[in-house]
């Protein structure tokens, strides 16, 4: 029950992170969206072998972080829950890949090992981003985003019903785990049998909520309009903070960090 009750004040406290009043916070929304857009692709595109070139990527997450007074050990511990799954990805790549493709000093390092740290490094970029954006945006605000940039109006309500619905989810878990909880001595009521009976009253309990809450908004006027908090503005901040962003992280992409910064070095030596 602790943990469900943790789930959902930690979705909570993205809501309350975004609602700051920051500089990060102030840009219109499809900005971010876009920004954040641009940095994925261009994470995401990098080849496998390419280590080096996703450092300079970091500037990014740092930058909103530091501006927009997120907590930094909270945004770390929510990355940390998708560290392993990233480290499953790869795990099996320094098996697959033993041809060495880095020396450092006398050590060689294989492909594989190379292309796992890309795995884990690429995980932490796109995560973090997508988390930065929810915490300084305000998933209602994203969806009201998205919509305005094109996206048909049905798939963001669903989007932002989705959303939605797993804090109904969360509280109706947490409600059945505690009744379960209360009714149990010792080791009974701890069986599959048990187990799948509350699955089934969940989805039960969670179905019948979400379409009390559905008639509730039709019932105030609820037309498929989104209500931010903000009004959307696309102005000059808007524009340069687009423009600097994306051509930041299109050169980062497209320039070879490793041969400059070791260009660097043998200038220096």
């Amino acid at each position: 029950m602790c943990s469900i009750d943790g789930t959902l004040l930690d979705f909570k406290n993205l809501d309350r992170l975004a609602a700051g009043d920051t500089g990060i916070h102030r840009l219109d929304p499809r900005a971010k969206v876009v920004v954040t857009l641009v940095f994925v692709v261009c994470v995401v595109s990098c080849g496998k072998y390419e280590l080096a070139a996703l450092l300079p990527f970091f500037l990014f997450p740092v930058f909103m972080v530091t501006l927009a007074d997120i907590p930094a050990l909270y945004l770390a511990k929510k990355i940390a829950v998708i560290i392993p799954f990233a480290v499953m990805v790869g795990m099996f790549n320094p098996l697959l890949d033993r041809q060495v493709v880095l020396h450092v000093g006398a050590l060689g390092i294989s492909g594989g090992w190379v292309s796992f740290a890309s795995i884990v490094v690429r995980a932490v970029l796109t995560v973090s981003s997508a988390l930065v954006l929810v915490a300084v945006t305000g998933f209602p605000a994203i969806c009201a985003a998205l919509e305005r940039m094109g996206m048909p109006q049905p798939f963001a309500v669903q989007l932002l019903f989705l959303y939605r619905y797993i804090f109904v989810l969360t509280e109706e878990g947490a409600q059945v785990s505690r009744a379960r909880e209360l009714r149990t001595f010792g080791g009974r009521g701890r069986g599959i049998r048990v187990y799948g009976s509350m699955i089934g009253h969940l989805l039960l309990r969670t179905w019948m909520r979400a379409e009390r809450i559905h008639m509730a908004m039709l019932a105030r006027g609820f037309s498929g309009a989104f209500h931010t908090r903000r009004q959307f503005c696309f102005g000059i901040r808007e524009t340069a903070f687009v423009l600097g962003w994306s051509l930041f992280f299109i050169t980062a992409r497209l320039v070879p960090v490793a041969h400059l910064l070791g260009s660097l070095v043998t200038g220096i030596l």
